[in-house]
């Protein structure tokens, strides 16, 4: 009852609105003893459809709380997030979790990948999860390791993929159930240059090619290249918003 509910309520949503992502006046304040620490102070955004935004900022600036709350793994303390046009804040414990596993698609720095099962067996599990079929989820789970190259791998574990060949796994896996946004914490952090810049073109490769909106948050400069918008981040607030255009005329007059 309760899935019904939520594929009625946000299921129509895909595609007819302009802005994938909003966020409103988003804080998140923590007390440490005495202490109040803004974590997010204020923080106000839009991501377009198939848009490709890098949050940037030194560590401890606040960019992966920002991406905790976008994704629906942590509440501000204030404010709204508004994903596919539905307040995040308003569903249960079950519509976000459908929420989760049907609209966003997530890869973390340390690829979170189950050590015990193939690439195949992990790519497939967020398809099992929402009851797809079985032989479809094993298809699709090939099609989409073929599509980050590792249709030879498939039935390797995570012990016998290097970290790049891991992170590409969790790559598949976050197309598993087609989102409407990825996002990637920190995603080349435990990659080496080149397999990190692998990475970051297989990100726009899927941005470009599937349409799929991608929010990452970053201190990989690399990122910028590749972004639509560049949100800088510093002390919990906005610092500024560039346009991928805009870096690129500075470097020129340079």
């Amino acid at each position: 009852m309760v899935e019904a509910q939520v594929k009625t309520e946000l299921v129509p949503r895909r595609r007819k609105l302009e802005y994938v992502v909003e966020v409103m006046d988003v804080k998140k304040y923590y007390k440490l003893g005495k202490v109040i620490v803004k974590a997010l102070d204020g923080v106000s955004f839009n991501v377009k459809r198939s848009e490709y935004v890098s949050i940037m900022g030194p560590s401890g600036s606040g960019k992966t709380t920002l991406f905790n709350m976008i994704g629906g793994l942590d509440r501000p303390t204030a404010g709204k997030i508004y994903i596919e046009g539905v307040d995040i804040a308003m569903l249960d414990a079950y519509e976000l979790a459908w929420l989760r596993a049907n609209t966003i698609g997530y890869i973390f720095q340390t690829f979170n990948l189950i050590p015990v099962l193939t690439a195949l067996e992990n790519v497939m599990l967020p398809m099992i999860f929402v009851g797809k079929p079985y032989d479809e989820a094993v298809e699709k789970a090939k099609k989409l390791l073929e599509l980050v190259g590792l249709g030879r791998f498939i039935h390797h574990k995570p012990g016998e993929l290097s970290g790049g060949q891991q992170q590409r796994v969790a790559a598949a896996r976050a197309l598993a159930n087609d989102p409407a946004i990825i996002l990637a914490d920190e995603p080349t952090g435990n990659l080496d240059l080149v397999t990190g810049l692998k990475l970051i073109n297989l990100l726009k490769k899927i941005n470009t090619e599937q349409k799929v909106t991608v929010v990452t948050a970053t201190h990989d400069l690399k990122m910028v290249d590749v972004s639509d918008r560049i949100i800088w981040i510093r002390d919990g607030r906005i610092e500024k918003i560039e346009m991928r255009r805009d870096i690129e005329a500075e470097v020129r007059e340079e």
